[in-house]
């Protein structure tokens, strides 16, 4: 069964899934499902996509969802020779899309994604193989994620379709406005990821490496943290605050947890942040973003 091509919304509360092991995704999605998420967010390099389709077919069935009632995000690992990738060129981003299928047992992905802009000499070539993908029906809509002006800007001078998302870093200590007007004036879709980064135990646990790019410290997560006193202001948890920031921004945002009560505190976003705290939060950019280990993809040539 081949994607419906009518107008495809992207749900702006998604349920982000990097670092959640294959054997924890099945139950998980089940859980985030029966709360009220209708937008999964995975991709090949997260090796849990297998998991996530069997959190999907139990669920389907359990609360009678349909297929096209739930928003499937996966994206393509577009390779990166420093760190021993080989890179993809167009035929094996098509293969890499039906093993994405394959895992998640399904027809047809509502959007799919390029991880990062590695592989220059073969950027517009993986783009290309997504607009076939579109075309053939095996995903709704195309994007990237990690991409720059200079990244879009370079699919936009070849003539090949604009992406309709870019999956970046955006939190008040990385909030890229240049970056991001240039995507609203280009009709791009901005889906923030690691929107709790602020937050003292943000990937605190071993072997969550991206986190030990920069102290927490360094970057202000501490008891005086202004988002402990929003918190209290508003009566709901600093999470809470940092993702409706998001939101009232204009993002899609991609929170993550495994602890049911997280799942569901994460999704209950119904308050306001008043103007004064969106104000403040404006000031506390402090520049290029750290949930990556080796750089920020968004500054790759």
């Amino acid at each position: 069964m081949k994607a419906d091509k009518n107008l495809v919304n992207m749900p702006t509360i998604g349920f982000g899934t990097y670092l959640i092991p294959n054997e924890e995704a099945q139950k998980t999605i089940k859980t985030a499902l029966k709360i009220g998420y209708r937008h999964i967010d995975t991709a090949e390099v997260y090796r849990n996509e297998v998991g996530i389709g069997l959190g999907l077919k139990d669920t389907f069935s359990q609360l009678s969802l349909k297929r096209d009632e739930v928003f499937i995000t996966s994206k393509v690992f577009p390779g990166n020779p420093s760190w021993g990738r080989a890179p993809k060129n167009y035929k094996m981003c098509l293969e890499a899309c039906d093993s994405s299928l394959e895992r998640l047992n399904l027809d047809y992905l509502d959007c799919y994604l390029i991880h990062a802009p590695f592989c220059k000499d073969l950027r517009l070539e993986q783009w290309q193989a997504l607009c076939d993908l579109k075309k053939e029906g095996k995903t709704r809509t195309i994007g990237v994620s990690n991409y720059s002006q200079l990244h879009i800007q370079e699919i936009i001078n070849e003539g090949l379709e604009v992406p309709e998302y870019n999956q970046i870093e955006l939190h008040p200590w990385c909030q890229k406005e240049e970056l991001v007007s240039f995507l609203k004036e280009k009709n791009i879709k901005v889906v923030a990821y690691s929107s709790l980064v602020p937050l003292e135990g943000w990937r605190a646990k071993p072997n969550q490496d991206s986190a030990k790019s920069q102290s927490m410290k360094e970057h202000g997560a501490d008891n005086s943290s202004p988002f402990k006193r929003m918190s209290k202001k508003y009566g709901v948890s600093e999470a809470q605050i940092l993702l409706k920031w998001g939101l009232q921004m204009g993002f899609v945002i991609l929170p993550k947890s495994s602890d049911e009560n997280r799942i569901r505190e994460n999704f209950d976003l119904s308050f306001q942040i008043d103007d004064s705290d969106m104000k403040e939060i404006s000031t506390m950019d402090k520049g290029d973003g750290i949930a990556w280990p080796n750089g920020d993809p968004c500054n790759s040539e």
